[in-house]
């Protein structure tokens, strides 16, 4: 037990000295508070790890102090950085007992405060060998303090998501020039590329007024000759390429008006090299070459990373264990690091631009290992809860829904209601996805869930998306549920003041046993008089936030999610890590494949005919319009005029239907059911009825601009057609058919999202039929980048790893993670702390490790 108090004088602001002490009461004041009277208030103490880190980089920030001290202070502030996170009250009081301790060091020392100032300090630095604890908080350390950046420069780079030092040492290079021959100008050899270092002697800007055409002449002298140098359209570099610069230039040699006795250099690149230490940084060498912004250089980045590897390279702390290095023969940090950003010569050029060499392959390993520790943990930590309830799985209401469905579940939802059973029936909460693929019968089996928690006494809630998917679960839904002796409410966002009112009411009193709705259902004012199970279907991610507000409304819900949007393998891994999962992979009986065609606007012909003999034969049709935020009022348009000319010009014996997000509620339903009862023939849609819509009697899709959708958003909107025993069509109309080829690479290496990478995706959906082969084309194809919008997914921003590139380093890191897991549960031995703290470091604000259990 800590009595003890740092006693100290009130500070004077103008003096230094009583500024400094000023600083150290101000942190010790909480932390003695925290430790009195046997750690008796540490409870109460909220948000330290936020107050000592402020002090401290104030402190930093207001004037120089010398490296000894500074090492101290940022001591100081590594025992908060995840003080709340996960760590026992054991050892947070451990860690209150060394912040004192450094306190009163601090106090007691005025020299550490402004230590005597001699030449032989000044010329000759002390190196202290730092402890893990100080060298990891170094890195932690803003952008702002390192060598040549400041505050402006700050916030350059927080765009390109750098706030810390770490992070910067972690900003992978896009890609990487070779610049390690520099060809002497007289060896230079035409139809080649070559580099060349020089003097510019001379520049000659001029103008071709017929071809408004602007050229910069540009000559280079080296000690051997001189070449020209030319640039077109880009006058500006006059006031960069001056007499007297000195330069790097990197190009294809071609001839010039006097045939190969004219050489001269098309410049792809150059580099200015204003001092002569540039010309070990940027020729010379292999050369890595950043992401820039407005402002901020990839030139400058390549300092800053030189600069950051000699102030810190050393600091680097090592956090794989040497026994899983040695199993996947992974080099140890600072050696990735460095070569990384500064590859060795002879280093595989190609390999370093896949980010495949043994330096990106340690980081992008250390990266999915870390992520695969949170979710592993998080996963133990859900695990450990206590429900307040069991759910009874013979409950009666189960056998009633057996006896009024006309069908009987398949072998695959008999198998996943049977997991889902076995986790309702235990004391622990379930956490469980289950996908299936479009038309599997999630909902079904969700049905199955819901039963028997109402009929276990509880209240359930099943949240989706958007309004209308609410709307149509409610409508499908209630009929069975009331069959069983349950009541359904629907709540959304939006509907009349008095009826949202009397919804709440029968939620609060229990009344209500099943709520349908969206995100509304966890606002602050819906309240449950006992939640016992949460569905959550078609939500990409039901985030941790999501979870945490009902934790925190004082609910300890089962949850169970769900997905119709096939998810691949390596992304189910880093979005549903911590869940259980459960996949139904089967078909209700009598179902036919999907025929699925593409067809360009000059085959309009071809798509109205087959429509036309689907509506002989008495069948539906769905015409599907794109709709994106950035164009949804000439999307929407779109629309509008496409129902008007299919009933005018095209089937004008047919009745012909409009539905899209921006219609009343009412008028919504009444579309929806004519077009469920017949009496509407063609339902010219936007993407609303991507998912929930299921009409068996409707045998055609046709999806109109079909390149500007994803492919698994296509294959969702494919599934809604081929629900009955009849064959299905799914007619693609695509605005351009480009001819087969390679599909163009941007800069980054990436594939542009241009006519041949569309066709891709389009082809792709033509040749498969089944979900997951299909995710896995769309993420190969577009990359993890775009696929399907990781952002709104939730799948976690990587600075080393690439979901397509590594995937069976994400199965290693896995297998490593849980195996590690399950020997040392909490990450409690002392080998595993370096792993525990990067973890927390790493992946506390995006999973809420520790505050989330």
């Amino acid at each position: 037990m800590v009595r003890s108090r740092l006693r100290m004088p009130r500070p004077d602001s103008s003096d230094p000295h009583e500024s400094f002490r000023a600083f150290l009461q101000r942190v010790a004041r909480p932390i003695e508070f925290a430790s009195r009277d046997a750690y008796a208030h540490l409870p109460t103490v909220k948000n330290l790890d936020r107050f000592v880190s402020e002090q401290v980089i104030g402190a930093l920030g207001e004037r120089l102090h010398p490296r000894a001290l500074e090492v101290e202070l940022l001591s100081l502030r590594s025992l908060f950085v995840d003080f709340h996170a996960g760590l026992t009250p054991a050892e947070q009081q451990y860690r209150l007992t060394q912040a004192l301790q450094l306190l009163r060091r601090l106090e007691k020392d005025p020299s550490s405060i402004h230590p005597p100032v001699n030449t032989s300090e000044t010329n000759h630095p002390v190196h202290t060998v730092k402890s893990s604890a100080s060298a990891r908080s170094h890195l932690d350390v803003s952008i702002q303090f390192a060598k040549g950046v400041g505050p402006k420069r700050t916030l350059l780079l927080k765009r390109l998501g750098i706030q810390t030092i770490e992070e910067a040492l972690w900003t992978m290079p896009w890609r990487y020039d070779d610049r390690s021959i520099i060809t002497p100008i007289t060896k230079l050899v035409l139809g080649t590329l070559h580099s060349i270092c020089g003097v510019i002697t001379q520049v000659e800007a001029t103008r071709a007024r017929s071809r408004r055409l602007s050229i910069l002449d540009v000559a280079v002298e080296d000690e051997t000759g001189t070449v020209h140098a030319v640039f077109f359209n880009q006058p500006y570099l006059e006031e960069v390429l001056k007499q007297g610069t000195r330069v790097m230039m990197a190009g294809r040699v071609v001839a010039g008006r006097r045939g190969w006795m004219d050489l001269r250099l098309e410049p792809t690149q150059f580099e200015v090299l204003s001092v002569p230490d540039d010309e070990l940084l940027h020729v010379g060498r292999i050369v890595p070459v950043y992401h820039e912004t407005k402002g901020w250089s990839s030139r400058q980045m390549r300092v800053l990373m030189h600069g950051l590897l000699t102030e810190h390279g050393a600091e680097l702390q090592e956090v794989l264990p040497l026994s899983i290095r040695a199993r996947h023969r992974l080099p140890p940090i600072g050696e990735a690091i460095q070569h990384v950003h500064f590859p060795p010569p002879n280093m595989d050029l190609a390999a370093l631009d896949r980010g495949v060499t043994a330096a990106h392959r340690r980081l992008a390993f250390e990266e999915l290992f870390l992520l695969q520790a949170a979710m592993v943990l998080r996963q133990q930590q859900m695990k450990a809860e206590h429900k307040p309830f069991r759910f009874n799985p013979h409950v009666t209401q189960l056998k009633q829904l057996a006896q009024i469905l006309p069908f009987a579940l398949t072998a695959a939802q008999e198998r996943v209601w049977g997991e889902i059973q076995a986790d309702m029936a235990t004391s622990r909460p379930m956490n469980r996805l289950v996908q299936g693929d479009v038309g599997s019968g999630k909902t079904i089996v969700a049905l199955h869930a819901l039963v028997m928690a109402c009929g276990s006494g509880c209240q359930t809630a099943l949240m989706v998306p958007t309004e209308i998917l609410a709307e149509q679960h409610y409508l499908n839904l209630k009929p069975l549920l009331e069959a069983v002796g349950l009541h359904a409410v629907l709540l959304t966002s939006g509907g009349k003041a008095k009826d949202r009112h009397a919804v709440l009411t029968r939620l609060a009193s229990g009344e209500a046993q099943v709520a349908i709705g969206t995100h509304a259902l966890i606002q602050k004012k819906v309240a449950f008089a006992k939640l016992g199970l949460v569905v959550v279907d078609e939500q990409h991610k039901f985030g941790v936030l999501q979870r945490k507000t009902l934790l925190d409304k004082g609910y300890r819900p089962d949850v169970l999610v769900m997905t119709a949007t096939p998810i691949p393998r390596t992304l189910a891994m880093t979005l549903y890590g911590d869940l259980d999962v459960s996949v139904i992979d089967m078909l209700p009986p009598g179902r036919k494949p999907v025929r699925t065609m593409l067809y360009s606007e000059g085959q309009r012909h071809k798509t109205w005919q087959l429509v036309g003999d689907e509506l002989k034969a008495g069948r539906q049709v769905y015409i599907v319009y794109p709709l994106v935020e950035e164009s949804e009022k000439s999307d929407l348009k779109a629309a509008i005029q496409g129902a008007e000319q299919v009933q005018r010009d095209v089937f004008p014996q047919a009745q012909v239907g409009l539905l899209h997000g921006r219609m009343p509620t009412a008028e919504k339903e009444r579309t929806m059911a004519a077009f469920k009862a017949g009496t509407i023939q063609i339902l010219v849609a936007t993407t609303v009825i991507e998912v929930g819509v299921d009409v068996p009697n409707a045998t055609v899709m046709v999806i109109e601009h079909a390149e500007r959708f994803g492919l698994a958003q296509l294959h969702q909107l494919r599934g809604r057609v081929g629900r009955g025993t009849h064959q299905s069509l799914c007619i693609l109309m695509a605005s351009y058919l480009p001819r087969e080829g390679r599909p163009k690479v941007s800069l980054d290496g990436k594939p542009e999202v241009n006519a041949s990478h569309a066709q891709q995706r389009l082809g792709a959906l033509v040749k498969f039929h089944d979900g997951f082969i299909i995710a896995e084309e769309d993420l190969r194809i577009r990359g993890p980048g775009e696929f399907l919008g990781l952002r709104q997914w939730g799948v976690p921003e990587f600075r080393a790893a690439n979901l397509v590139r590594d995937v069976q380093l994400l199965e290693l890191a896995r297998q490593e993670a849980c195996a590690m897991l399950t020997q040392d549960p909490g990450l409690t031995l002392p080998q595993h702390q370096a792993i525990k703290a990067a973890m927390v470091r790493r992946w506390t604000g995006r999973l809420s490790l520790g505050d989330v259990s």
